[in-house]
């Protein structure tokens, strides 16, 4: 029962509350959906994003498991789920009509979906060097070579790009040094390793061109609905850094490009985290600052973000205290320390006399969740036991051919699918590399002309001379010492360019004499 103006998330019936609404001027007060593996956390998840759809308000997620492409498919009464769904639909009063909503794939390998792509130069030395598991004094001279490109013109696009940046830099680290300071050949060497670490978990189609346009994803159909994108995270996952590098890059990027708005009636886009626990795992200090930044500021861009974990306490109480909607399904308390969670969990909302938060935390089961949305003046609401809605479009994973068929039919796929390599730092690096070495050969062809003009001057000398001023040991008998070293120079230039400077050499000689 959506309405003007809010989501309809759940209610329940006996024992549990009254209908639970997430109002949209407050979607960009972030949020959050916590629980053990298998309570719900992904309908809950789905329940938001046709929500929000529905509303108009574009949508990104990832999708880790596969199964939330079935946001593009309607659910069906065939369906095994659909008798409990429809069981509890009756239950808290809402009448259940299965639906598709606009999907578009994405893929960061560009096999399950257009494929996504930055630049080097987008991404920057930070995200880089957290990507990579830099240390200080790498991320120092990484930085160096995004200073340098910057101030020469040489694009960094992809990782080809800044490795040739890199082995620039360690060829000029003398001429370098007293401008930047000391760049240790073992440094880049360091630095290179990791890039290709980076190139084995896929990296490399991360970076090129044609770059993602926010446009594009923050699109509305013709029906109104907003878009929702979903970026196929399951092979992804294989690589997590470069997940959660890549999903905080995209964070960043709205947070640059989008105007500030203030509150808006509802958001411009929601960004959906999932497995955010990823985002912080033995994250840098400067990195978390960097989250906190954007998960503060972002809202008045008119960006919600919603962070989906196992444990509340994944996220930092930093980020933590930004999320102003919530929903907690089940939590297990096996040992002290989950319990410990679990009371810190229970803390974090505000109390119902009604029952236990933190009863109530374990206790809730499949389907259901303990919640807490805002309400007027963004006061945070008191929690409730909430049963959470059955989803309109398909609970579970699509077949290949349907997803074959939605890519297929997109419009985005003549822009994105074929893969655009554009003059940048490498071809440029390159051709300086190939300038120098024909200049150094243009020096080595002087040197050896003056080597020879001097050893003809010396050889006139020599035949003008008597034999005893002549060297020994030098020419045959039948033939002068100039003679004999003519004979040996042809021998030696047996090249193109040698033949042409030797033939000049000889004209002016042979005229003179």
């Amino acid at each position: 029962m959506d309405t003007d103006g809010a989501i309809f998330v759940g209610g329940g019936g006996e024992g549990y509350s009254t209908p639970q609404n997430l109002l949209l001027r407050y979607g960009n007060r972030h949020g959050l959906i916590a629980g053990a593996t298998g309570t719900g956390k992904t309908v809950s998840l789905q329940v938001l994003a046709e929500g929000f759809s529905s509303a108009g308000v574009p949508v990104f997620l990832a999708d880790v498991k596969g199964d939330l492409a079935g946001l593009a498919r309607a659910g069906s009464e065939a369906s095994k789920l659909h008798e409990p769904f429809a069981k509890r639909a009756a239950t808290i009063g809402y009448t259940l009509e299965y639906m598709a909503f606009p999907a578009t794939f994405w893929d960061l390998f560009g096999e399950q979906g257009h494929p996504v792509r930055t630049t080097v130069t987008e991404m920057g030395p930070l995200l880089l060097s957290r990507l990579m598991d830099l240390s200080e004094p790498q991320e120092g001279v990484l930085n160096i070579a995004f200073r340098i490109a910057d101030e020469q013109g040489l694009a960094l696009l992809d990782l080809k790009d800044l490795q040739s940046m890199l082995v620039w830099i360690g060829q000029n680290a003398g001429d370098l040094a007293l401008r930047y300071g000391n760049i240790s050949p073992a440094t880049v060497g360091a630095i290179q390793r990791q890039l290709l670490v980076l190139e084995n978990q896929g990296g490399t189609r991360l970076f090129g061109e044609p770059a993602l346009e926010l446009s594009d994803m923050m699109a509305t159909e013709a029906d109104g609905r907003g878009r929702v994108n979903i970026l196929a995270s399951d092979k992804l996952m294989a690589s997590p850094r470069l997940y959660a590098t890549f999903l905080l890059w995209l964070l960043s990027e709205l947070f640059e490009e989008l105007p500030e708005i203030g509150d808006p009636d509802k958001p411009k886009l929601v960004f959906f985290f999932d497995e955010a626990h990823l985002l912080f795992k033995d994250a840098p200090k400067a990195l978390v600052d960097k989250v906190e930044q954007v998960a503060r500021l972002i809202r008045s861009k008119g960006v919600g973000v919603f962070f989906i974990t196992q444990n509340p306490a994944d996220v930092p109480d930093a980020v933590l205290g930004q999320l102003g909607n919530r929903i907690q399904h089940a939590l297990r308390a096996f040992t002290a320390k989950d319990q410990k969670d679990l009371r810190r969990a229970a803390e974090n909302y505000r109390p119902n006399p009604r029952f236990s938060t933190e009863e109530a935390i374990k206790q809730v089961g499949t389907g259901e969740a303990v919640t807490s949305l805002l309400e007027d003046k963004g006061i945070p609401g008191m929690v409730e036991r909430t049963l959470v809605r059955p989803p309109k479009s398909r609970l579970g994973p699509i077949a290949p051919e349907e997803r074959a068929a939605i890519l297929s039919a997109s419009p985005l796929g003549a822009k994105y699918n074929t893969l655009v390599d554009r003059e940048s730092a490498f071809e440029k690096l390159q051709a300086r590399a190939a300038e120098a070495a024909e200049a150094a050969a243009g020096d080595d062809r002087t040197a050896r002309m003056k080597e020879l003009d001097a050893e003809f001057s010396r050889a006139r000398r020599w035949d003008g001379g008597t034999a005893a001023q002549r060297p020994a040991g030098r020419g045959r008998a039948e033939e002068s010492f100039g003679e004999a070293l003519t004979r040996n120079v042809m021998k030696e230039l047996t090249g193109t360019t040698g033949r042409r400077i030797v033939r000049g050499i000889f004209g002016s000689l042979f005229k003179a004499r």
